[in-house]
C-alpha cells in the first residue's frame, strides 16, 4: 500500500510539472519577478504578476534546511512573476502573528507550516474563511484541513522514522539507538522518534537545544561518554548529524549515524562512510509544489493530491545513489 501511495505522489508530481509547464507557455507577456518584488525581467511568464504570496514557517535559526525550502519556493514564484515574501519564527503565538500580518497585508495566498498547530491553526482558518487560499507544507500532515487547507506538501514523519528503524532492526537488532530532538514541542520531530521507536524497541530519546550547536555536540559526547551501550545514533536535522559526527569523534564512539535530511556536508558525510544514510524529505520540492500549488489554485482552479497529502519524502539517500545527488547539495537543490 505505502508503495502505491508513493508512485501515486510521483505521478502527481509529474502532472503538476507538466500543467505548470503548459499554462506558463500559454503566456503571451513576458517577465518574472524574484522575491521581494522587483520588477518584472523580460522573456519569460508573468501571469503571476498580480500575486503576492506570504510563505511562513518555524525556521530555527542556523538550520541550513530551510534554505532549500526558500530556493524552491523563489524559483517557483521567479517562473510565473509572483511576489514572494518570506518570514519566520519558531515559537507558536509569534509564528500566529505573523499569519495575522499577511492577513491584514491582503495578500493573495499563504503558505504555511504548522509545527505549532494549535498557535497557528485558528489563524490559518481565519485567512481561509477570508477568501485567502492557503497552502500547507513541511509540518501539519494530519491537521492541515483544520487550517482550511485542500492540499498539504510533505512527508510522513512516522513512515519516515519506520524506515529508519526497520533498518537499524535490520542491521544491528541487539543495539541500542539514540534518536536526538533538536526542538522542544515540535511534533513532527517527535513523530519522527517515534516512527524510529516502533521498528526498533531499543530507542531512547535526547532532548538538545538546536539553535546552539556546540551545546548539542557537548550534549551527545556526555551522552555517549555516560552510555557505551549506544550502538546507533539518529539525528533528526542535517547539522545535528555534524555536531554527533563531532561528538563521535571525540568520545572515541563507534556508533553508526543516520539522519533526517540532507546538505552538503552531509551528503559528503554518506559519501565518505561516516553516515550511513538520510532520509530525505526534499525540502526544495515542498517549497517549490507550496508556490506552485498556489498558484495553479488561483489562476486555474486546481486542487493537488484528490483530498490527500502529496508526499515529498521518505526519499533515501545512500552510498548507492550519493554521487547522483551530491552535486545538487551544492545550490540548495537537495
Amino acid at each position: 500500500m505505502k508503495i502505491d501511495r508513493s508512485r501515486k505522489t510521483l505521478r502527481v508530481l509529474a502532472v503538476v510539472a507538466a500543467a505548470t509547464a503548459a499554462l506558463a507557455a500559454c503566456s503571451s507577456q513576458g517577465g518574472a519577478q524574484s522575491q521581494g518584488g522587483s520588477a518584472p525581467a523580460a522573456g519569460g511568464d508573468t501571469s503571476g504578476s498580480n500575486l503576492t504570496f506570504q510563505m511562513i514557517t518555524h525556521e530555527q535559526a542556523g538550520d541550513t534546511f530551510w534554505d532549500k525550502i526558500r530556493a524552491g519556493a523563489q524559483d517557483a514564484a521567479k517562473a510565473h512573476g509572483i511576489t514572494l515574501n518570506y518570514s519566520n519564527n519558531e515559537n507558536g503565538p509569534e509564528q500566529a502573528t505573523l499569519v495575522q500580518n499577511a492577513i491584514d497585508a491582503k495578500v493573495s495566498g499563504i503558505a504555511v507550516t504548522l509545527s505549532n498547530a494549535d498557535a497557528v491553526i485558528p489563524v490559518a482558518k481565519k485567512a481561509a474563511d477570508a477568501g485567502i487560499p492557503v497552502v500547507v507544507f513541511n509540518q501539519g500532515i494530519t491537521d492541515y484541513t483544520k487550517a482550511g487547507s485542500k492540499m498539504y506538501f510533505g512527508s510522513d514523519e512516522t513512515l519516515a522514522g519506520q524506515t529508519i528503524g526497520q533498518k537499524i532492526n535490520q542491521a544491528d537488532p541487539g543495539g541500542k539507538t539514540l534518536c536526538i530532538i533538536q526542538a522542544q514541542g515540535s511534533v513532527a520531530l517527535e513523530a519522527r522518534c517515534a516512527g524510529v521507536k516502533s521498528g526498533f524497541a531499543n530507542t531512547e530519546n535526547l532532548q538538545v537545544n538546536g539553535a546552539d550547536l556546540p551545546s548539542v555536540q557537548q550534549t551527545i559526547q556526555s551522552k555517549l561518554a555516560e552510555d557505551p551501550s549506544i550502538t546507533n545514533i539518529v539525528t533528526l536535522g542535517a547539522p545535528i548529524a555534524l555536531a554527533a559526527i563531532q561528538a563521535q569523534a571525540a568520545s572515541n564512539n563507534t556508533a553508526k549515524v543516520y539522519t533526517f535530511d540532507l546538505n552538503q556536508d552531509v551528503a559528503q558525510a554518506i559519501k565518505d562512510g561516516k553516515i550511513q544514510f538520510s532520509v530525505d524529505q526534499q525540502p526544495y520540492v515542498q517549497g517549490f509544489m507550496a508556490v506552485t500549488a498556489l498558484w495553479l489554485n488561483i489562476t486555474n482552479g486546481n486542487d493537488i493530491g484528490g483530498g490527500k497529502p502529496t508526499l515529498t519524502g521518505p526519499s533515501i539517500v545512500d552510498s548507492t545513489n550519493i554521487d547522483q545527488i551530491l552535486p545538487y547539495t551544492k545550490n540548495n537543490k537537495r
